[in-house]
Order: C-alpha cells, then structure tokens, then sequence
C-alpha cells in the first residue's frame, strides 16, 4: 500500500472514539478472514475425491441414523 494512503488512513483512524475503532478493527479483520477462506478452497477434483470418499464410507456402512444421533445427543 503506498505510503500516502497509509498516513491518510490512519490518519482517519486516529479521529475514531474507541467504539468507531472496534468496529473498524473488526471490520478489517473480516475482510481479512474472507480473504483467507477463499484461499482455502479446495479444487473441484479435490470435492469430487471427498464425495467419493463419503459414498464410500456409505457404502461399508459407517454412518450414524438419524436416529442413533439423537440419542448421541441426549447423552450430552
């Protein structure tokens, strides 16, 4: 980022109450986390390996009903 828009933007930064820089704070850093997952995404083969897989593990029969889950969940 060029230095002029550094000095601009803090200096806008610096004419915040606390509550506006928390917001702006948290509002960079969702831009940033955005970034980041869409940097994470996986490649359309890689999804289609993962579904593989999936009907795999269907297909041996590890899965858990509908049913077997709810009482997992009332154990909690």
């Amino acid at each position: 980022m060029p230095k002029a828009l550094e000095q601009e933007l803090f200096q806008y930064f610096l004419q915040l109450d606390d509550a506006e820089k928390k917001s702006v704070l948290q509002m960079l850093k969702t831009f940033v986390e955005g970034r980041e997952k869409k940097a994470s995404r996986i490649s359309i083969e890689e999804y289609n390996q993962e579904l593989q897989e999936a009907e795999a593990e269907y297909e041996r029969g590890e899965y858990t009903t509908h049913e077997e889950f709810v009482k997992q969940i009332k154990k909690w």
